[in-house]
């Protein structure tokens, strides 16, 4: 085993991790990055597959995420929109649980009843202005901060939503957004989640917000850019298992490596950094805080034709289905519109099940619901390929690790606060788009910036 040391030993080349080294080095610090995967970037993962770029985990920017496009802006990597001339689609769930016929759209809302478009309205608006009302710097100091943490968005959309459809619609909203079901979820949370970007409508649409935009190259490169820019070591395939601290200093062991420093960030999700082992053992508000953050449920799937053959019909490869597995899908196709390549995402409970199956059940599966919306020839792509996050065992989920009830007002303020010589990193715990790539980024810095503060 190879002993090394430095000022600094950072636990994760995603984009947190690797945000947190480039600062700290650039700051004069000897950093140290161990990470468990062969590659850098975390939960993201491009590959070249049938002649196109293909995004296996998070591909999207959109505004107001300052810091993820400013460092695009630094490095000359090309975006280009997401594709979105003509028309979305919508298909119904029948009474029997049959899907309808797809009917055409424009905009983020399906075309529903007067009467459940005014409760879906409803419930969206309520959402915006509770979000509003929760610091996101310590969400359990909110006014109803007990109430909301108390119950759930099911709950939430039981007593507020009263059109059924207008509820099934919010759940596959839910599901895009939190890779949960809302059972599972904190009201709280999702307040704060939706304040962390913005608006609602921010989570949601393709025309202004998160999924607005997409790397040519696909992202990985990205963090491979990011990467470059560590003046330090980076060494992969170390997979930390244990982090002692005394006084002066933490000693990380990896299974190839470990690292003696003044200082340690440990930048992988909650439930990850709880398998960690630490001596002296970690505060039981920090411990129990890991043992309630899950990683959210999805499989992304894509399937690559010869060509985008939905735009000859003025559509925009963006449908959304009541009946599953898979409720929502988009074009993914290059910037140069070839091939043509369709998204599905399945979520929550849908991701679980489907991940029981074997790869030629899923495929079957997927491409089904794609027929479903875009006619039989979806059924016959030139290449399929899906990635489960929960079974990754460096991920264990994604898009980020979720509040259920109850864990923001009894162990919210152990998610950022220092150990010691610790100190916590990722896109969990960050202010700002929390849960997506900005908000590593903003995680990484100021846990770069609490490191400067006490090493000066």
């Amino acid at each position: 085993m190879r002993r090394l040391e430095a000022d600094v030993c950072v636990v994760g080349a995603g984009f947190s991790g690797l945000m947190a080294a480039r600062r700290l080095s650039e700051a004069g610090k000897h950093v140290i990055v161990l990470e468990a995967r062969d590659r850098v970037g975390g939960r993201v993962h491009t590959v070249t597959e049938a002649g196109a770029v293909l995004d296996l985990g998070g591909q999207w920017v959109g505004p107001t995420q300052d810091r993820i496009n400013g460092f695009a802006a630094e490095i000359g990597a090309r975006t280009f929109v997401t594709y979105g001339e003509g028309s979305h689609l919508y298909a119904s769930r029948s009474p029997a649980g049959a899907s309808g016929k797809p009917k055409r759209f424009k905009g983020t809302i399906p075309p529903l009843d007067p009467w459940s478009l005014a409760w879906l309205g409803y419930g969206w608006a309520e959402l915006d202005r509770r979000a509003k009302k929760v610091p996101l710097d310590a969400p359990w100091t909110a006014p109803r901060a007990r109430e909301w943490d108390g119950q759930t968005v099911a709950s939430f959309l039981d007593r507020h939503v009263r059109a059924e459809p207008a509820r099934r619609m919010f759940r596959i909203a839910i599901e895009a957004v939190f890779a949960c079901d809302p059972e599972d979820l904190s009201l709280l949370h999702a307040l704060f989640y939706i304040h962390s970007a913005g608006k609602l409508d921010l989570l949601l649409s393709t025309d202004a917000g998160a999924q607005r935009d997409r790397f040519v190259n696909g992202m990985q490169p990205v963090a491979e850019e990011l990467a470059k820019r560590v003046k330090g070591e980076i060494v992969q395939g170390a997979a930390v298992r244990s982090i002692s601290q005394d006084a002066s200093s933490v000693v990380v062991v990896a299974s190839t490596v470990s690292v003696r420093a003044k200082r340690a960030v440990v930048a992988i999700p909650p439930t990850l950094a709880g398998r960690i082992d630490y001596s002296p053992a970690l505060p039981a508000d920090r411990d129990q805080l890991t043992q309630r953050v899950p990683q959210g449920s999805v499989i992304k799937c894509l399937a690559v034709y010869d060509e985008p053959f939905w735009r000859k019909q003025w559509l925009t490869g963006q449908s959304i289905s009541e009946v599953g597995p898979c409720h929502l899908t988009f074009d993914a196709s290059p910037a140069s519109g070839s091939p043509g390549v369709l998204l599905g995402f399945v979520e929550g409970g849908a991701a679980r099940a489907l991940a029981r199956q074997p790869l030629a059940e899923r495929r079957t599966s997927v491409l089904e619901c794609f027929a479903r919306a875009f006619g039989g020839r979806a059924r016959r792509p030139e290449h399929y390929v899906d990635k489960s996050w929960a079974d990754e065992p460096f991920s264990r989920g994604c898009y980020a690790g979720y509040l259920p009830p109850g864990v923001w007002t009894s162990h919210g303020s152990a998610l950022r606060a220092p150990i010691g010589r610790l100190h916590w990193a990722g896109t969990e715990t960050a202010t700002r788009w929390n849960g997506y790539i900005d908000g590593a980024l903003e995680s990484g810095v100021r846990a770069a910036t609490e490191i400067l503060k006490e090493e000066r």
